[in-house]
């Protein structure tokens, strides 16, 4: 006996098929993105909000200004990062979105930081853990200032020392600068090639826009944050009162 041969899908069953696996595709994305965030992911939101705010008084991301993230997974690659719009004076846990490494938002509300891939660049290239973003006074300014030497050569000062493997004062630290870009792919990679080529830097500016650095953690990252914006604030004082001499 001859056997039945398998019916052809028609074109109308085939493209139920692919309907029906989009459909369940979206509906698996949509329940990550509204299942609960794991604890690890709450705490560091709550860590990073906390650290907003306290930028936000001392005046280093004025309304909605700067974006921070910290590193929720590695496999897969996760960041928790802060959504755009979010007023840094009011941020809570809630003003944060989880994405992957193609800065997909992966759970949470909203849209995240335009800056997410210059977060993602930082982790790729430097293994961070945090990375911080302000838009403070001075950090504009010296951005501006220094933009045609390619960056700002700090030394002499006893803070540097608590940027992490700097042994003594006489160390020169070296912020390169970069030109600002709305094209965040191409800044992207402008950020992990200046990271190659200045592999002992703590961070960079972004030319009229501000600072940028990051730790192994959220802690360390802090700390960071603030000797450099020390750092940046008596350079530009300094440079104030001198009649324009103060980087070395």
């Amino acid at each position: 006996m001859q056997k039945p041969r398998p019916k052809r899908l028609t074109a109308s069953a085939s493209t139920t098929h692919g309907e029906a696996r989009a459909a369940a595709t979206a509906a698996r994305g949509r329940a990550e993105r509204a299942a609960p965030a794991t604890r690890n992911s709450r705490s560091l939101a709550a860590g990073l909000a906390e650290a907003g705010r306290s930028f936000y008084g001392r005046g280093w991301v004025l309304g909605t200004s700067g974006n921070f993230s910290a590193v929720c997974s590695r496999e897969p690659p996760r960041l928790i990062i802060t959504v755009s719009g979010a007023h840094k004076g009011l941020l809570g846990p809630r003003h944060f979105v989880e994405i992957d490494d193609t800065g997909r938002v992966f759970r949470g509300a909203g849209r995240p930081s335009a800056e997410a891939l210059l977060h993602l660049a930082v982790v790729g290239a430097r293994g961070a853990g945090a990375v911080l973003h302000t838009h403070s006074v001075w950090s504009t300014i010296l951005s501006e200032t220094f933009a045609q030497e390619g960056g700002l050569g700090i030394a002499g000062y006893e803070m540097l020392k608590g940027l992490g493997g700097v042994q003594t004062h006489e160390q020169r630290e070296w912020l390169p600068i970069l030109e600002n870009s709305q094209d965040m792919s191409a800044l992207a990679r402008q950020v992990e090639k200046i990271l190659a080529e200045h592999t002992r830097a703590h961070g960079f500016l972004l030319r009229g826009h501000g600072l940028y650095t990051w730790g192994k953690d959220l802690s360390e990252a802090r700390r960071r944050l603030e000797i450099l914006e020390f750092l940046l604030e008596v350079t530009g004082r300094t440079r104030a009162t001198s009649g324009g001499a103060a980087a070395r």
